[in-house]
């Protein structure tokens, strides 16, 4: 029977997206079909899966992969201060939010002590405070809101709602439990987390390179931290998923490669994590809940209390996000349901709540999770935002740059051009986006704002000057920096130093003898180059969505022809049935028209 009911479990998990595939069911998350699957499969309805030790321990991984992916996703560039930034941030703004959730919950935690009906007010504000990061992170993924302000800024909240809460249950439990552990103990995760990181930040670069597909040392390294911190977790007191998040946000501070994040999310919402959600409805006994008098009258009141601890949100996120959107983010933030039965588990242990409130508790979770997603899919709308155009600073303004400049798509860039040259100032200052500056130094630069773009190139016929900015560029972390250096003198090895700090250097002798060879061997070559409509462009794959799909089945492939894949520094010739991989450089040929779209398509971050 043991293996029955996970053969159902199994095959429950995979006839889920087909199914609501088939019926073009967009508006409710999987992972509330999943739950809602289980109550149907459990002891609720039919009966036919039953808890065993496979399933509990399959579950439990879930629950743990779940958290650790959940580390993984926080974006840390959140945290730092951004400059001249016209709109609140997504982190302060979760900051206020989660402050006005826990101020809510604590309000009502207090209407249901003076009123007699729960009188642990602080275990209650607990209760309420807490967010279903898991459920969150699924509908954000789904929507590909993940990497955008607002799915930012709900993911915050949600990982505030979930781990402050867990702190607050563990140190709850250690005051008010039997255990004679002192809560101090609690630091000894954080302090074993602190070591990881600084044990395996260079290893991990050593085992990038030596990595290959027989030892996957990333996995291999990603389970062992999440097996340290939650042993360490557990021996300590506290519950095994904070030292799974804690073992998620360590390897995402390792700087995985994109591939590593996209295996461990495979394994996760491929295999432990529909167990999970599965097996949480399974677990629930409606027929005893609803037949209950006592137990069915506390769920509305419950009920309004998850609710009601959001009520602020919607005038908080509406500082920065539309009317609609902040609707659908209270409703969003309003799910609950993975911290809330450990929460409750615990208070049945002190003995602070009895069964039937346990079941109420629950059952308003569950009715949270299944319908908040679902109006926030209803109320969602997608915020204006214009496709990110990226942005190129030219510092030199010269008879080389400015055609550059005035040719770049000016659809998908945004140029800016530096000169120190008062005459050059006054010559194209007409005919592009030139700023003059009394001298260029260090500091001027980065007052300009010259850094502060996602290609610098280094235009100056001077060499020597190229490589001063180029040296000041890459202490300001400039992702691309293009530079131009004439000389090759080998007694000179300022060309070779550039190149291995990662700058691309160019020569004008070279890109003519290149561009001279291209028309003997591809007499077309000119005419791709100079046609207004048709040319030669190259994306990065940021989308996840399209990591895995085959050539022939992208969308726009009849639009384009695809030459070579730039991947792990070397060059791919693609054919049909060759995989796109995360961080692929997809470099192509077709229609300018067609450029933003793909673009905007493929170098989506979600």
């Amino acid at each position: 029977m043991d293996s029955l009911s996970l053969l159902i479990v199994l095959f429950a998990a995979l006839a889920i997206p087909l199914v609501m595939a088939k019926f073009n069911i967009t508006s409710t998350p999987t992972a509330v079909a999943e739950i809602v699957t289980g109550i149907v499969l459990g002891k609720s309805l039919l009966g036919i899966v039953t808890t065993n030790a496979v399933l509990t321990e399959l579950s439990s991984l879930g629950v743990i992969v779940l958290m650790f992916l959940s580390g993984m996703e926080i974006d840390f560039s959140l945290f730092k201060p951004q400059k001249n930034a016209t709109q609140i941030g997504p982190a302060k703004l979760a900051v206020i939010s989660y402050a006005s959730i826990i101020a809510m919950a604590a309000v009502f935690a207090f209407i249901l002590k003076l009123t007699g009906l729960f009188d642990h007010a602080v275990f209650a504000t607990i209760v309420y405070g807490t967010v279903a990061l898991g459920v969150v992170i699924a509908a954000l993924k789904e929507k590909e809101l993940l990497s955008k302000p607002f799915g930012q800024t709900i993911l915050l909240i949600a990982a505030l709602g979930e781990v402050l809460p867990l702190l607050s249950l563990t140190v709850y439990a250690s005051i008010n439990g039997s255990s004679s552990r002192s809560v101090w103990w609690l630091l000894v995760i954080f302090i074993v987390a602190i070591y990881l990181l600084m044990r395996f930040r260079r290893p991990y670069q050593f085992f990038a390179r030596i990595d290959k597909s027989t030892t996957q040392l990333d996995i291999r390294l990603a389970f062992f931290l999440i097996i340290t911190l939650v042993t360490v977790a557990e021996t300590v007191g506290a519950e095994n998923i904070l030292g799974a998040f804690l073992a998620g946000i360590v390897m995402k501070l390792l700087r995985p490669r994109e591939e590593t994040q996209d295996k461990l999310t495979s394994l996760g919402y491929g295999f432990f994590i529909p167990i999970f959600f599965i097996m949480t409805g399974a677990k629930i006994d409606l027929k005893q809940l609803l037949s209950d008098p006592h137990s069915l009258a506390l769920i509305p009141l419950l009920l309004i209390g998850f609710f009601f601890a959001k009520a602020l949100l919607t005038v908080i996120l509406r500082l920065r996000f539309r009317n609609e959107n902040a609707i659908a983010g209270t409703f969003l933030a309003s799910t609950t349901i993975t911290l809330v039965v450990p929460a409750l588990t615990i208070g049945r242990s002190l003995g602070i709540i009895s069964a039937e409130q346990s079941g109420a508790f629950t059952l308003a979770a569950i009715i949270t999770c299944i319908f908040s997603p679902i109006l926030f899919n209803r109320f969602y709308r997608a915020e204006k935002e214009d496709f990110k155009k990226t942005v190129v600073h030219f510092i030199g303004t010269n008879i080389l740059t400015v055609p550059i400049a005035q040719q770049l798509a000016s659809g998908l860039y945004e140029i800016t051009m530096y000169t120190d040259d008062p005459q050059k100032y006054r010559t194209y200052n007409s005919e592009a986006n030139v700023k003059l500056m009394p001298a260029f130094s260090q500091g001027a630069l980065r007052e300009a704002g010259a850094y502060d773009a996602d290609i610098v190139m280094l235009a100056y016929f001077d060499h020597d000057k190229n490589f001063e900015l180029a040296q000041w560029a890459l202490a300001a972390k400039v992702p691309r920096i293009i530079a131009r250096f004439e000389s090759k003198n080998v007694q000179n090895p300022r060309y070779d130093e550039l190149r291995a700090a990662g700058v691309e250097v160019y020569s004008t002798i070279d890109a003519s003898i290149s561009l001279l060879r291209s028309l003997i061997e591809t007499p077309s070559t000119l005419k791709i180059l100079e046609d207004t409509t048709a040319g030669i462009f190259e994306i990065t794959v940021n989308n996840r969505r399209f990591t895995g799909m085959e050539v022939k089945n992208l969308p726009f492939v009849d639009d384009i022809t695809i030459s070579q894949i730039y991947r792990d520094k070397h060059f791919i010739a693609p054919h049909g049935d060759t995989q796109i991989h995360l961080g692929d450089h997809i470099i192509f040929s077709g229609d300018k028209r067609a450029v933003a779209e793909i673009r905007e398509q493929m170098e989506r971050l979600n």
